[in-house]
């Protein structure tokens, strides 16, 4: 594998389980996948971290995909579609920080963090999380305590409103770093 591939990411996706039928190999974002496979239901990612939509455009639920093979992913993650868009996340070796605000447009508390968070409303009395800027480094935030449920991939940015961003119903209880592990 050379620099380029390890620096970039790498990800093979394949039409049907363990690793059958027509393959695709993606090494950067991909915002509809039809064009290049009728269906995914396996995958290997060879290098780097991706986080895989179950929609097109970057849209609805999100997986988390690091480095390993994905015989059968629709039934580990329990999804009922198989991935239709991916976003490859950048190697990155820095410090971390985001603010996380209880309300919509950076309103109500707000609380900095530079490290992992397990659970926001143990750590800062915090029952929400509705907005957030990430300043530095790339996140993952999550709707449970203890990095559990549903996640949603953050890179540097203002999120003003995470209901304009299609999360709807549930909060963010958990964030975590997407460290360099990775490559």
């Amino acid at each position: 594998m050379t620099t380029t591939e390890m620096s970039m990411g790498k990800v093979i996706f394949y039409e049907d389980r363990n690793f059958q039928g027509r393959s695709w190999e993606c090494m950067s974002d991909c915002a509809d996948f039809s064009s290049y496979l009728s269906r995914c239901h396996s995958f290997r990612v060879e290098s780097g971290c991706f986080m895989a939509y179950d929609r097109p455009n970057y849209m609805g639920n999100q997986y988390f995909m690091r480095r390993g093979d994905y015989a059968d992913y629709m039934n580990m993650w329990g999804w009922n579609s198989g991935i239709r868009s991916c976003r490859m996340i950048p190697m990155y070796r820095g410090q971390y920080r985001m603010r996380i605000y209880e309300r919509e447009n950076f309103g109500g508390q707000m609380y900095e963090l530079m490290d992992d968070c397990d659970n926001i409303m143990d750590r800062y009395r915090m029952n929400d999380c509705m907005s957030c800027n990430v300043m530095d480094g790339h996140w993952l935030m999550y709707e449970q305590p203890h990095y559990r449920g549903r996640m949603m991939y953050f890179r540097p940015g203002e999120y003003r409103n995470f209901r304009d961003m299609g999360w709807s119903g549930s909060r963010f209880m958990s964030m975590r770093r997407i460290m360099d592990s990775c490559y």
